[in-house]
């Protein structure tokens, strides 16, 4: 692996579940693999509708940059994956509220299957620093 390739993880946030970095950092940027809501120690599925799942989901990502010394206001881009496009609202609404004033560039799709049949799964790269 190179030198300026270096992988981040963090306990507080749900192991990867499959051959892969919670995140990844690398020339002054931090790439998150996509998080859905699962409780870090019981790997559970935490949440019925999508917005509450969404608030897992940003918790999760929290976690995953603050184990790179970053927060929210680091995110310069995210994907929202929806298992179903009419739970763009109540997962928008979250989004909005963990994000604050920070509006990071973002893109939204509809997908036809999520792991462990999750409604939300997000993504995100955030400058370093």
């Amino acid at each position: 692996m190179s030198k300026d390739i270096q992988i981040v993880s963090s306990d507080n946030a749900p192991k990867a579940i499959g051959p892969y970095s919670q995140a990844v950092s690398s020339n002054g940027f931090l790439f998150c693999s996509g998080q859905i809501p699962l409780d870090a120690s019981s790997g559970e599925v935490v949440g019925e509708t999508a917005g509450e799942q969404t608030v897992k989901v940003m918790a999760n990502l929290l976690e995953v940059l603050k184990a790179s010394g970053c927060d929210f206001s680091n995110v310069v881009k995210t994907t929202i994956f929806l298992k179903d496009m009419n739970d763009f609202a109540g997962v928008n609404d979250v989004y909005a509220a963990s994000m604050g004033d920070h509006r990071p560039a973002r893109a939204t799709v509809e997908v036809a299957r999520l792991p462990k049949d999750v409604k939300v799964e997000i993504d995100c790269i955030a400058a370093l620093g």
